[in-house]
């Protein structure tokens, strides 16, 4: 039995994509990046705690516990989640015609250890004007999302270019994915 370690309706999708059985277990692990922690180690360490946190609540029949962390990262700035709607604007804002990284980091944790890989890919965005912001953020589709943005949503619109996984984008590196599956024999 396979457990995702999530609660993230987005990587459940994703990972159904694959068509491997699996049942959620829900974690909570503050993400909060610690002093001196790059943007890379920080995505590294919330994935692990999470899949670590899963494996010890899984029940016995559990063969893996599968977790992810995605952050957007412009200037080694992480943004997480915004708080409000004032604060995803300006993360909008300051996002705005640049290149920016989402950094997704997958960790797989079975009996004989854990796997973890890091996908990064690079985003463009169009120049975003107040309006289209101040409409974009009355949707709330901001809210819950690592750096106030859905790829798979209205902010589609916005990028102008994307240079990797558009699957890591949204919270899961499917190719990634797989690829640890496939080497834990869960999936063939």
């Amino acid at each position: 039995m396979l457990l995702l370690a999530s609660k993230s309706p987005r990587r459940r999708e994703l990972l159904g994509r694959l068509g491997v059985p699996f049942t959620v277990v829900d974690i909570d692990i503050p993400e909060v990046r610690a002093p001196g922690e790059t943007p890379e180690a920080y995505v590294r360490r919330v994935a692990r705690e999470k899949a670590e946190a899963g494996w010890a609540v899984a029940p016995s029949a559990a063969r893996a516990v599968l977790a992810s962390d995605t952050e957007v990262v412009l200037d080694d700035r992480v943004y997480g989640k915004p708080v409000d709607g004032a604060d995803a604007a300006s993360m909008l804002r300051s996002l705005s015609g640049r290149d920016h990284e989402v950094l997704t980091a997958v960790a797989l944790r079975t009996a004989t250890g854990l796997d973890e890989r890091l996908v990064a890919t690079r985003v463009t965005f169009d120049d975003l004007d107040d309006e289209a912001i101040a409409a974009y953020v009355a949707t709330g589709e901001p809210m819950g999302k690592a750096g106030a943005y859905a790829i798979q949503g209205g902010a589609e619109c916005f990028v102008t270019r994307l240079a990797g996984s558009y699957s890591g984008v949204m919270g899961l590196p499917l190719h990634a994915t797989a690829a640890m599956l496939r080497a834990a024999g869960l999936m063939r």
